[in-house]
């Protein structure tokens, strides 16, 4: 006689068949706004006993309460994206305002290169593809804007019901999660300590060696400290190159101008000293914020620039974190352990 399958087993596959097709459909269509649904979930991490307090201690409406935080949120975070953008602003309109001076300066700048080193570099070839470079880039720049402006305007919308519903939401969580009590809590303490070790930690990082770079600016004599400041901490958040993107070119226009020492120091001090900043705040991050290992932070940046663009900075490292967390509660959940013995 065969044996049949439960009746509740085929209802279960066929449910959970289902959920997952609805899911990848809901996903198709809602990819875009992932990293609007990552920066709230960010900042509700990071607000959320704040708003418990005011809530509990202060006795404040919740709506109030989250309207205070995420104006406060808005204003930390970008404030200093505005003042950089509007200092940029400024340089490209005095550019295109001074455009053929500018642009004369660029060819004498360049062919004092072509003459010492005996290479050409302004050919024909060259000029087509770099302005073939930038019609299709403009593009790509102001389509970047425009959804980089809606990500802002959705996330701060699915901030709001997070911190005004966040008990209500972390109860439900707990209630359908298919995982063991533990296992739970294990998932919210180590997502939440990444997610403040990178929310926090990169721009912080990033930040100080701005600092760092200002005071040695100043030291130098370098002109516009201020915009190099700004442009060095910006850069600063980039994998790998960094803040070299700033100290590089700035030695470069020192060297054109023929202040080549003022250029030397600045491009030593960039390789010894603000380089190194990096790794010495970073070690004294990991103590304070919690232990993430450089190629998490490395790779992670690498494949969130990919998936989500610039903020994919954030929220790319934490991404990596949260696989390798699911991988850990899988292990708990089925209990996978490792003997740890070893067999001779």
């Amino acid at each position: 006689m065969k044996q049949q399958i439960p009746n509740n087993a085929i209802r279960q596959v066929l449910l959970l068949s289902f959920i997952l097709l609805l899911g990848v459909v809901l996903f198709g269509e809602l990819r875009s706004f992932i990293p609007a649904f990552l920066g709230s979930y960010t900042l509700y991490a990071i607000m959320r006993k704040y708003m418990f307090l005011l809530e509990s201690k202060y006795k404040m409406r919740s709506s109030l309460a989250a309207a205070l935080l995420m104006f406060l949120s808005f204003i930390v975070i970008l404030l200093p994206i505005f003042l950089l953008v509007n200092m940029l602003t400024s340089k490209v309109a005095f550019a295109i305002k001074h455009m053929n001076e500018v642009l004369l300066a660029i060819k004498d700048f360049i062919r004092q290169y072509e003459v010492q080193y005996r290479i050409e570099i302004l050919t024909a070839e060259n000029i087509n593809k770099l302005t073939n470079w930038g019609a299709q880039t403009l593009p790509q720049i102001l389509g970047a804007t425009l959804s980089t402006v809606v990500a802002l305007v959705v996330m701060y919308f699915i901030l709001f019901f997070m911190l005004t519903q966040g008990r209500w939401m972390e109860s439900k969580f707990y209630e359908w999660a298919p995982l063991k009590d533990e296992n739970l809590l294990l998932l919210r303490k180590d997502l939440n300590k990444m997610v403040l070790s990178n929310a926090i930690g990169i721009p912080l990082i990033a930040f100080l060696q701005g600092v760092v770079a200002l005071i040695g600016y100043l030291i130098i004599g370098v002109p516009q400290p201020i915009f190099w400041f700004a442009i060095t901490a910006f850069t600063a958040l980039l994998p790998v190159v960094g803040a070299a993107l700033a100290y590089i070119p700035l030695s470069l226009l020192l060297f054109a101008d023929g202040d080549n020492v003022r250029g030397f120091i600045v491009l030593g001090f960039g390789l010894g000293v603000i380089g190194s900043v990096d790794n010495i705040f970073r070690f004294w991050l990991a103590k304070k914020l919690g232990d993430v290992h450089p190629l998490i932070t490395v790779f992670g940046v690498i494949i969130g620039v990919n998936m989500f663009g610039f903020i994919g900075i954030i929220f790319g490292p934490i991404l990596i974190s949260l696989f390798l967390i699911m991988i850990r509660i899988y292990a708990n959940e089925f209990g996978m352990q490792r003997n740890s013995t070893t067999q001779r």
